[in-house]
């Protein structure tokens, strides 16, 4: 992997990790590992092993393919498809407008 791929990584795990309201030292704590190790993956220092790839895949909620590449999968699809189901309906119809905006754009 170039340096610049082992950032764009490092973006997305410290982006979800961030939306989740975790801290680094809660995300080692998980993964069982030290605090530089998940602040070596999120500056693009280190490339991840795989098991910690899927450990922090596990405790992102985001698939390792969505980490790796940044593109979403269908288990990725299927998990917003559940997020949508628990909405009330005036969120669901918010949501349904910002989608239809969003595609507009394209």
């Amino acid at each position: 992997m170039t340096s610049a791929e082992l950032q764009e990584i490092g973006l997305r795990i410290a982006q979800r990790r961030k939306e989740l309201n975790l801290t680094q030292e809660r995300v080692a704590d998980l993964m069982d590992v030290s605090v530089q190790m998940v602040s070596n993956l999120e500056r693009g220092v280190k490339a991840i092993k795989i098991d910690n790839l899927i450990k922090i895949s596990e405790i992102l909620g985001i698939s390792t393919d969505y980490i790796l590449t940044g593109k979403h999968t269908l288990n990725d699809h299927n998990i917003m498809l559940l997020k949508l189901t628990k909405l009330s309906e005036d969120d669901f119809d918010m949501i349904d407008m910002l989608t239809e905006y969003c595609l507009s754009k394209r």
